[in-house]
C-alpha cells in the first residue's frame, strides 16, 4: 500500500484545498487539516475566511509562534492572525450566517465519505463524543461543501466507501473529496475522480478506494 507521512500528507491536502477554493467569497474551515488550508492561499485570491468560534477575517498562522494573540484562534484552537477589517461575534451570530446561506463553501474533515456524497463525520462508534459541533448546520447551510481528509484511515481502511458505517452527519452533502493522492467530485450523485497525484498511478488509488468511482474524461494529473 502506497502511504507517505502523516504530516507530510495533511500539508499537501492543505496545499490543495487551498489551490482549490474560489477566487472571492467566505469560506468556513473546520477542524483539524481544513485550518491549515489558510496558510497556503495563493496570492491575490480574495475570499475571506470564517472560523465557526466566532471570527470573519482570519489570516495566516503567525510567523513568531511566541509573539500571538491568545484569544485569536481557529475552529483548531490553533493561533491565528487577523486581516484588515476582520471582525467578532458570538457563537449564535456565527451559526447565523451559516445556517442562512451566506458562506459560499466550508471545508470538513471526514471519517468517512460513500461514493453518493454521504458524510460521516462526528462519532466513532465505542468511543466517547462531545457532539456533532457544527458540521451538520455547516453542510446544510452552504453552497459548497469540501472534505478536506486523508485517504485512508489508521490501518490502511479506505475513507471512501460505498456506504458509511458510522453515524452520519448528512445524506448527499458532499460536493469534492480532496485527498493526498486525489481529487474527486459529485456529479449527478455518481463520485467522479477529476485528479490525482503524480506519485500514485489509478490501479494503485483504485485499490486503496473501496468506493466506486468514474474517471473523468479530462482526468488531470498534480505534481507533488
Amino acid at each position: 500500500m502506497i502511504s507517505i507521512p502523516e504530516d507530510q500528507a495533511k500539508i499537501r491536502i492543505a496545499k490543495k484545498v487551498a489551490a482549490a477554493l474560489p477566487e472571492n467569497g467566505i469560506v468556513n474551515l473546520g477542524v483539524g487539516i481544513p485550518t491549515m488550508a489558510v496558510d497556503y492561499l495563493p496570492e491575490g485570491k480574495k475570499i475571506v475566511i470564517q472560523t465557526e468560534n466566532g471570527m470573519l477575517g482570519v489570516g495566516p498562522s503567525p510567523k513568531n509562534p511566541e509573539n500571538y494573540v491568545p484569544n485569536l484562534i481557529n475552529a483548531s484552537r490553533t493561533p491565528v492572525t487577523e486581516i484588515p477589517g476582520s471582525s467578532y461575534f458570538d457563537s449564535a451570530i456565527s451559526f447565523a450566517m451559516i445556517r442562512s446561506g451566506r458562506m459560499d463553501a466550508t471545508v470538513i474533515g471526514a471519517l468517512q465519505v460513500s461514493e453518493s456524497g454521504d458524510l460521516a463525520n462526528w462519532a466513532l462508534p465505542g468511543k466517547g463524543v462531545l457532539g456533532p459541533g457544527g458540521a451538520m448546520d455547516l453542510v446544510v447551510g452552504v453552497k459548497e461543501v469540501i472534505v478536506a481528509t486523508q485517504h485512508t484511515a489508521k490501518g490502511g481502511k479506505s475513507k471512501l466507501v460505498p456506504l458509511c458505517t458510522m453515524p452520519l452527519t448528512a445524506l448527499r452533502a458532499v460536493n469534492t473529496v480532496i485527498t493526498e493522492f486525489a481529487v474527486f467530485k459529485f456529479i449527478d450523485n455518481v463520485m467522479v475522480l477529476v485528479e490525482h497525484a503524480a506519485d500514485i498511478t489509478l490501479e494503485e488509488l483504485k485499490n486503496i478506494t473501496t468506493a466506486n468511482f468514474v474517471v473523468a474524461t479530462n482526468l488531470r494529473m498534480w505534481e507533488v
